[in-house]
């Protein structure tokens, strides 16, 4: 399973090194969610997405954060461009694979970098993408949502563009009682969480897309709150 992962892993880098040059941005953005798709079957993991994903954007999706296996499955449910810490830019193999899926970067701990990503964001919303974030900002273990930070909410009221909240559980798929496998949380370490991941057994990601919700002259700090209640809710229906 490893080796064919890895396999996978080079192959995806190749297409984007080789081929994305020459396709259009929706056929890269097909291309990410077939691979993201395969890559969850090479590992034995389950998809499982409820609700109705956007067809198409402009639209923001705002998700809790459980695992660094988050992208991957929101991929492969509905390609979307994510805001990621700008640490990723200098990761070795994983910066060209974040760069072909369209990622955008924020200097977590400035606030001027902040400002220039919403400007960004608002920019490609505009421009009609959908884009994705995480507003707890870090992951959480899984039960207890953390507080939303409403930064980067703020460009989809600049865009005048919708919200839909997404809700992302890991359970085993046998029993329906919630894994905490690809956890990724406090002291616990990246490989980790990978080895408790590749040999859980039964694993199942469940993704669960809300009704996108217009600014409707909220706050950003009030639409936050408003989310993260939506979010806890669509957790509970699982």
């Amino acid at each position: 399973m490893l080796l064919r992962a890895m396999a996978h892993a080079v192959s995806g880098f190749w297409t984007i090194k080789t081929i994305f040059p020459k396709l259009e941005q929706v056929e890269q953005e097909g291309r990410v969610q077939v691979w993201a798709g395969e890559m969850l079957r090479i590992v034995g993991i389950e998809l499982e997405v409820k609700g109705s994903a956007p067809v198409r954007g402009p639209v923001l999706l705002v998700a809790n954060h459980i695992s660094w296996l988050d992208i991957l499955v929101m991929h492969a449910s509905r390609h979307c461009r994510f805001v990621s810490k700008s640490d990723v830019k200098g990761w070795p193999f994983v910066s060209t694979l974040a760069h072909g899926a369209g990622t955008l970067y924020i200097e977590r701990e400035s606030r001027r970098d902040a400002h220039r990503v919403v400007v960004q964001m608002a920019e490609r919303l505009r421009a009609g993408d959908i884009l994705a974030v995480f507003p707890e900002g870090t992951t959480g273990d899984g039960i207890t949502l953390l507080p939303f930070h409403a930064n980067l909410i703020q460009a989809a009221i600049e865009a005048s563009v919708p919200v839909q909240p997404v809700a992302l559980k890991f359970i085993d798929a046998a029993s329906g009682a919630v894994s905490f496998a690809p956890s990724y949380v406090g002291d616990e370490t990246l490989i980790g969480s990978i080895w408790r991941t590749l040999t859980a057994t039964g694993l199942k990601a469940v993704v669960t897309f809300g009704e996108a919700q217009a600014p409707q002259g909220q706050t950003r700090r009030l639409w936050a709150q408003t989310l993260r209640e939506d979010i806890e809710r669509l957790r509970q229906t699982q």
